[in-house]
């Protein structure tokens, strides 16, 4: 009688067992705790000792985010020429009182900021339908709607738009609450107005 033994499939099985483990843990593994060397734990609930964010952390990232300077390269302003900048500063000086004064008179419609913006001497800003600039430097349009409670809300107001130069803007807007006025360098995407967030 042979004492031999048939050969097993255990590595097959052990491999195929692990497998099922992982794949219905998902979700569930953690990573070892870094300062305690303590093993992933397969529990619901998270550790407090559990590491959070990435360890990965880009250089100069806002919030520590992986990918945080790619991911938000449509809200950063190109750089001003120094002489432009001065210039953008000149015209926002110019517009400051205008709109200071609308909104002291609760007038921040449209319509009436830019017939007092014209007043000044500018001109609206002319674009073809793909995005080609015809002349002009002033654009002048209600406020961005946003998310409030359900669903989407437009609040009343007027966002302006001066280009100064092509690396040169002023940025303002007036609504019930307040109003402001900024110099900028032009968006990617969105030229002298700034984007908003949810890209």
């Amino acid at each position: 009688m042979s004492t031999s033994r048939p050969a097993r499939p255990a590595p097959l099985a052990a491999l195929a067992l692990t497998l099922v483990a992982t794949l219905g843990a998902c979700g569930d593994l953690h990573a070892p705790d870094s300062r305690t060397g303590a093993a992933p734990s397969a529990s619901g609930a998270s550790s407090p000792s559990a590491p959070g964010a990435s360890p990965y952390v880009e250089p100069g990232a806002g919030d520590g985010a992986p990918h945080y300077d790619e991911n938000n390269a449509y809200r950063r302003e190109r750089d001003m020429a120094p002489a432009h900048e001065k210039d953008a500063r000149r015209e926002a000086d110019r517009i400051r009182p205008v709109l200071k004064r609308l909104w002291e008179e609760r007038e921040w419609d449209p319509a009436t900021v830019r017939d007092a913006l014209l007043r000044l001497g500018y001109e609206e800003e002319r674009v073809t339908k793909g995005g080609k600039r015809l002349g002009g430097t002033l654009t002048v349009t209600g406020m961005l709607a946003r998310w409030k409670d359900d669903g989407y809300v437009t609040p009343e107001g007027t966002r302006v738009a001066l280009r100064v130069h092509d690396d040169a803007c002023v940025s303002a807007f007036v609504q019930k609450s307040n109003f402001e006025v900024r110099t900028n360098g032009p968006y990617p995407e969105t030229g002298c107005f700034e984007p908003p967030y949810g890209h």
